[in-house]
């Protein structure tokens, strides 16, 4: 799963203030998606179902495992966000 290996292999490395920043579409618990996005995920997931829009609390609680926590979310334009993890 994504943030899985990234992270953790990030965590042996990144020291004190250091950050990650990830930058993309995410699927928030409680907040709408458009339908775009959507049919995004399903053909992601129709391609190989291991793919597919990452929820941002799916991510966040992957980092977590790394020691990495979710400091700062930037919206940014086309729906996506600017994800800034850190120690």
């Amino acid at each position: 799963m994504f943030c899985g290996s990234l992270c953790l292999g990030l965590a042996r490395y990144l020291a004190p203030p250091g950050q990650l920043l990830v930058y993309g579409l995410f699927l928030e618990q409680g907040v709408p998606t458009s339908p775009g996005n959507v049919e995004f995920d399903k053909s992601l997931r129709a391609r190989n179902p291991a793919w597919g829009v990452r929820s941002l609390e799916a991510v966040s609680e992957r980092a977590t495992v790394a020691d990495l926590h979710l400091l700062q979310r930037f919206q940014k334009p086309a729906n996506n966000l600017l994800l800034v993890f850190g120690r």
